[in-house]
């Protein structure tokens, strides 16, 4: 089996996932992902989806993230490892898709306005 490579994205965290047969080693941006994310709930996150599909200890996955912060690189790795789960096996999808594995996250922080303090929150009016 070649290695498969896929893209997962939330917010602005972006993640290149490479998946290829071996122990269950998941290495993230060349640290082991127990030193990257060190919270339970994180590693949690990250097997889910080999957890869904009995899959727990079949593949090794190296992962280059950036941007965003420690929630928004795990889901964007999950969704990453989802879709490459995917295309391995598309029969993975039903049981994925079920967990809300398959969806990006379309919620983006909303732009600053000119004018304006933030992207909603205006400067003081005084009336006279």
């Amino acid at each position: 089996m070649e290695v498969v490579n896929t893209l997962g994205r939330r917010k602005s965290a972006v993640a290149r996932v490479y998946l290829k047969e071996g122990t269950g080693q998941i290495t993230i941006n060349g640290k082991d992902s127990k030193v990257y994310f060190p919270l339970d709930q994180w590693l949690f996150k990250l097997n889910q989806p080999f957890a869904l599909t009995d899959q727990e200890g079949k593949f090794d996955v190296t992962v280059n993230v950036s941007g965003g912060g420690f929630t928004g690189q795990v889901e964007a790795i999950r969704l990453g490892i989802s879709r490459a789960l995917v295309q391995l096996d598309e029969e993975a999808k039903p049981a994925l898709k079920k967990e809300g594995l398959m969806t990006r996250d379309p919620r983006m922080v909303e732009r600053k306005k000119p004018g304006q303090k933030k992207a909603r929150k205006k400067f003081q009016f005084s009336k006279r």
